[in-house]
């Protein structure tokens, strides 16, 4: 057993092959399940009490520069690989790609924060909804011409249970599951069955917000419009009420924006009337509260509601719709620095 122990060390010694399958092979020959100093250290069960010291250590001994050779051997292939690549291994990485938020992203967040700063909470709830919720509760008897208004995508042939056409459904869980006094902002997405066009779509984003009170009057919901008009627009941004019409408010009203484009002096964008439309408002109508379990005696409130996709076309100057939602690099690139 020593003379092949010596010949195996003096094998380990003078073998320098640098090809990766000859050093392979020779550790299979050498180290694998049938490997000579496997073997070897098979034999060792048989040796004499005296001689397994000497034996073991010898053994151990050659085991250890076996695998120290080819170690060393594996590095040095390593070594030379990366050289002789034509990729510079040591070169600092490119920087990731960073990907942008949508605009509708953007400008929700910041309708979000403007109204945040008044108190105001963010409330959600299913798009999935039942007639109750998104009309019902709001004002919308079955044969109210209003529903004509807003083109609804039913389930399954189900008149009771529809995509909402309005964050306004969000209201009337917040009513129904809160007391007074409410402050809350609802941001999410809604459906309207309608043509598909550059100022059109069958789904976009609102924000409605609402707040009731004991005292709650029409000047607080104008305050608190201007406020975020100037937040949202700037602080030389001005507005003006329309009176308009709205089943779940009353007295209601359409809110217009000072143009920035062309400063209120007119253009094609605001059709030469110095004025853009942002959104919808008005005070809670008392059927609403009572509907919601809420003593319209002693509480009031206001409401309102605006298009995110309407405010982003605003801000960013974007003239049709239909880019929110086609997913264009080239469009969404542009707003890697808009917030």
């Amino acid at each position: 057993m020593l003379d092949r122990i010596k010949k195996l060390e003096e094998e380990i010694e003078q073998f320098n092959d640098k090809a990766e399958k000859a050093l392979e092979d020779w550790r299979i020959r050498l180290l694998g399940k049938k490997g000579e100093i496997t073997q070897l250290f098979e034999e060792f069960k048989t040796v004499g009490t005296e001689q397994k010291r000497e034996f073991g250590q010898r053994l151990n001994s050659l085991k250890n520069k076996a695998v120290d050779k080819i170690v060393s051997i594996k590095d040095l292939l390593e070594n030379q690989s990366v050289l002789t690549s034509k990729e510079d291994k040591s070169r600092p990485s490119d920087n990731a790609v960073v990907g942008t938020r949508h605009p509708i992203s953007l400008v929700k967040r910041e309708i979000t924060e403007i109204f945040s700063k008044l108190g105001f909470v963010v409330e959600e709830g299913p798009e999935v909804e039942d007639d109750w919720h998104v009309f019902s509760a709001l004002n919308f008897p079955p044969e109210h011409p209003a529903r004509d208004m807003q083109d609804t995508f039913f389930i399954a042939k189900n008149p009771d249970i529809l995509l909402r056409t309005h964050t306004s459904s969000v209201q009337v869980r917040v009513m129904k599951n809160q007391k007074p006094p409410i402050r809350a902002l609802m941001p999410g997405r809604v459906f309207r069955n309608e043509a598909i066009s550059a100022r059109a779509h069958c789904i976009f984003h609102q924000v409605e917000g609402l707040y009731i009170d004991e005292n709650v009057s029409f000047t607080d919901l104008k305050q608190t419009l201007l406020y975020f008009a100037k937040e949202m627009f700037g602080e030389n941004t001005e507005i003006r009420l329309r009176p308009s019409f709205f089943p779940f408010t009353e007295p209601s009203a359409e809110m217009d924006v000072s143009c920035k484009i062309c400063g209120g002096k007119g253009c094609n964008v605001c059709k030469y009337t110095g004025w853009l439309e942002v959104l919808g408002c008005g005070m809670v109508d008392p059927n609403v509260l009572e509907n919601c379990g809420i003593d319209s005696k002693r509480y009031s409130g206001f409401a309102f509601g605006m298009g995110v996709e309407r405010i982003a076309m605003l801000k960013y100057q974007i003239k049709d719709l239909r880019l929110y939602f086609e997913n264009d690099l080239r469009f969404l690139k542009q707003f890697d620095k808009a917030y």
